[in-house]
């Protein structure tokens, strides 16, 4: 099975070059900046979290600026 590439100049030749070479890198930065985002999204959860905590077991504390009070 042979696989034949036409290249029609230097910039293409080293644009394939760099395709195959660094696939797998770009794969891998993709599957940690996604990783990452995820991190992100839990710690700022985790906060939201924290801070309806502390407003409520401060009972009679005004509510920061610009938080939305929470009924249940």
């Amino acid at each position: 099975m042979q696989m034949q590439v036409r290249i029609r100049s230097v910039g293409a030749a080293l644009r394939f070059a760099e395709s195959v070479l660094l696939a797998p890198g770009q794969r891998h930065a993709r599957r940690n900046a996604w990783a990452a985002v995820c991190e992100n999204r839990e710690h700022a959860a985790d906060r939201r979290h924290d801070a309806l905590g502390s407003s409520r077991a401060s009972a009679g504390a005004s509510p920061a600026p610009g938080a939305r009070s929470v009924r249940q």
